[in-house]
């Protein structure tokens, strides 16, 4: 048994609810929100921070509903009479939610006990959480996988309870710590995971050309260092704005996205790196009206992968450059647990480096989403736990 010493553990915590679908107005902060209990194979985190995402915003408004076919709003498509009811099938497990829902799918805290079933030696251990909560019982089946803070409780309070299986200490047990902040570690788990799973599915090597559209964002920025990791040459499509972080980051070449023509600039930014226009690997996150053009740029044999559509879900495609091309598409959401593991040898062989934006206090979370959604920042924005 361990001798670290008991943590006194209140009844009520702050916690973010979620009450509905809908605008920022559905996000209330709390302060008598019970405790969670760690069931007998969990174990309780005291959260300190918490990334933003994506995934947040479009859960919240129902982006994922199939009644939804444009881009996302942050308004909430619940008040859209065009759309209809969005919460029958508004989580990413294509289920409804249900309310109040505590969001946040990157807690990074310490653990402060443990069920019954799991070692006491990780109470006080630093973690970080695999957001896919796969079934106990049947773990390779995608269908029974739920997400953090979307499928059950996650990361926007100050304590969340999480299955054991899927906490990975950063902190080695003797010796330094890992010498990065709470709210560096948790700018890792959803984004750089979703990136990592985006380029093991196509097996990107040093012989591929990558494209990756929506550069400057959370899972932009992971696909680029992530992608130079594995030796790949890097074209990256942000902002004019943004272009000093990317190549900072080791893009070789960015591209404008406001251009006339994206294309047309992304087969000139391949040529510059001694290619012949054509392209190996589209990691898009974008989707829109410049899916069907930049897929054209993917050479026969290609590979085209994919975790997002902020640009708007609902693309052309012409089915002979699918097949004419020989091209392989990849569909990219429940990875395997070697996945995120990866990540964590990443981390803790500091082969990459968090890209912080900005951090906000969670008492000031609707003007931190704001911030988030004005797409204005490179990287990832963290939410500070009290």
């Amino acid at each position: 048994m361990s001798d670290i010493p008991e943590v006194e553990i209140p009844e009520v915590m702050t916690a973010l609810h979620l009450v509905g679908n809908g605008g920022p107005e559905m996000l209330v902060l709390r302060h008598d929100v019970p405790v969670p209990v760690p069931a007998t194979d969990e174990v309780l985190v005291r959260v300190r921070a918490c990334a933003m995402n994506n995934t947040d915003v479009n859960t919240r408004v129902g982006w994922y509903s199939k009644a939804v076919t444009g881009g996302t709003d942050t308004g909430g498509f619940d008040a859209d009479p065009s759309v209809g009811d969005v919460s029958g099938d508004g989580t990413w497990g294509g289920s409804g939610l249900s309310f109040p829902r505590i969001q946040g799918a990157d807690p990074c805290g310490e653990v402060v006990a443990v069920g019954a079933d799991v070692d006491d030696g990780l109470v006080g251990r630093r973690v970080l959480a695999d957001g896919w909560v796969r079934d106990a019982d049947d773990p390779s089946d995608r269908a029974k996988a739920g997400y953090l803070g979307s499928e059950r409780d996650g990361g926007y309070a100050q304590y969340c309870a999480i299955p054991a299986r899927n906490v990975y200490a950063v902190d080695p047990v003797d010796g330094d710590p890992l010498p990065l902040t709470d709210v560096e570690l948790a700018s890792f788990p959803c984004s750089w995971a979703t990136a990592e799973h985006m380029l093991v599915r196509p097996a990107v090597s040093a012989d591929d050309t990558v494209v990756v559209t929506g550069a400057s964002g959370g899972v932009g920025t992971a696909l680029v260092q992530l992608a130079k990791l594995r030796g790949a040459r890097v074209i990256a499509v942000t902002s004019a704005s943004k272009v000093d972080d990317l190549r900072a980051m080791g893009a070789d070449a960015c591209v404008d996205r406001a251009v006339d023509d994206l294309a047309a600039a992304v087969a000139d930014a391949a040529n510059a790196l001694g290619g012949d226009g054509r392209i190996d690997v589209l990691a898009d996150v974008v989707g829109g009206p410049d899916f069907a053009p930049l897929l054209e740029l993917v050479r026969r044999g290609g590979r085209y992968t994919t975790a997002g559509a902020i640009a708007g879900p609902i693309v052309d495609l012409d089915l002979r450059t699918l097949y004419l091309n020989d091209l392989e598409l990849y569909g990219c959401t429940v990875y395997e647990p070697e996945v995120f593991e990866n990540l964590i040898g990443y981390v803790q062989r500091g082969e990459v480096a968090p890209v912080v934006a900005a951090t906000w206090p969670l008492a000031e979370f609707g003007a931190a989403q704001e911030a988030f959604t004005a797409k204005s920042h490179v990287g990832a924005m963290v939410i500070e736990i009290p």
